[in-house]
């Protein structure tokens, strides 16, 4: 290994996440990837499992009680399991990304109420940064633990943010964000409900009410009042992607222009935020399948100057933006190295 590289773990390396970290982190400068581990897959080759990953890279799948100390350690497990262990993992990295929903939310409260029950570990829950870099770049930069974001929550706060941040929304009026997702959210775990015949042309409503990730979006919006946010998430024919529309009342009267200033001075010094509002195009609206593989979010809207209603929109891809693309963008905050570094990829049309 380089000495001016970092030694860079995975742990749960053969999901979904795991498979988009390294493949973004196979291609980090910055960084070499030391070490995977996968509990059901102990001695097989990476691109066994993740068969893009061919010819890029010779590593096998360890276990995790073989793991050696590294420099960052990124944890991709199912939810719970890395606030259980979470000291020994920073006994073995002085820096760590984790993916799950352990560490997202800071108020021991608000996870129990989210996800049914207490945090293993509530004194590490004010260690951890949010890794969403577009609303804590400043808190990332240097600091040692940062949460992965959930999905659905980040496509939801994408969607409102220039709003929120240009004093559109009143907290007295509640916010419903409909999401259509594809079906790599539920993981790489075959199901009843992921099964080929059964999936496959679906346009189904599985939660519409309760949401996990809304005390995600609660918690970001915060600062600026106690908003009602609600989600409701459909399955729709899709394998990688996020579509967020959120149902707001806006101001009457307002023109283009004015939502135009909003959006350019939310997102003027965020590389991964692209405005989408075309009136004469095709595209004229965010649109899923154009950010498969990349770490890009596109947001936009339509507003009826007449009423005020809106609908403030969000598309990112939920392995890229929604977790690992995210995750790489944290960790090169956390470690100095440039924003964008391994997470140009632009996607692929048509």
């Amino acid at each position: 290994m380089s000495a001016d590289r970092l030694a860079v773990g995975i742990v749960g390396a053969s999901g979904y996440a795991g498979g988009e970290l390294l493949r973004l982190l196979l291609g980090h400068p910055g960084v070499e990837v030391t070490q995977a581990t996968s509990e059901r897959h102990v001695g097989r080759f990476v691109y066994q499992v993740h068969p893009h990953l061919r010819r890029q890279t010779t590593l096998r799948f360890t276990a995790r009680e073989t793991l050696a100390p590294v420099d960052v350690l990124f944890l991709a497990m199912p939810h719970g399991q890395a606030q259980a262990h979470i000291a020994d993992y920073a006994a073995l990295a002085g820096r760590i990304v984790d993916l799950s929903a352990d560490f997202r939310l800071r108020d021991p409260a608000h996870y129990a109420a989210a996800y049914g029950s207490a945090h293993l570990a509530p004194d590490w829950l004010p260690r951890f940064v949010y890794g969403l870099p577009e609303l804590y770049r400043a808190e990332l930069a240097g600091a040692s633990y940062a949460s992965g974001v959930g999905c659905n929550a980040t496509a939801s706060i994408l969607a409102l943010w220039a709003a929120l941040q240009g004093d559109l929304l009143d907290p007295a009026q509640p916010i419903v964000v409909d999401l259509k997702v594809g079906s790599s959210e539920a993981g790489n775990a075959p199901s009843e409900s992921s099964h080929h015949p059964a999936r496959s042309g679906v346009v189904r409503p599985f939660q519409l009410t309760g949401h996990r990730h809304e005390a995600e979006v609660r918690q970001a919006l915060a600062p600026r009042g106690a908003f009602d946010v609600r989600l409701a998430v459909t399955s729709v024919e899709m394998v990688r992607g996020v579509a967020a529309a959120a149902h707001v009342t806006l101001p009457a009267g307002l023109d283009e222009r004015d939502l135009w200033a909003r959006y350019r001075a939310a997102w003027a010094d965020s590389p991964f935020v692209r405005i989408v509002h075309d009136r004469n195009s095709l595209h004229r609206h965010p649109e899923p399948r154009l950010l498969a593989g990349t770490n890009y979010a596109d947001v936009g809207w339509e507003y009826d100057p007449a009423t005020g209603r809106a609908v403030l929109l969000a598309a990112l891809d939920n392995l890229g933006k929604g977790a690992a693309g995210s995750a790489v963008q944290s960790m090169n905050l956390m470690c100095g190295f440039d924003e964008t570094t391994a997470l140009s990829f632009g996607g692929i049309y048509p």
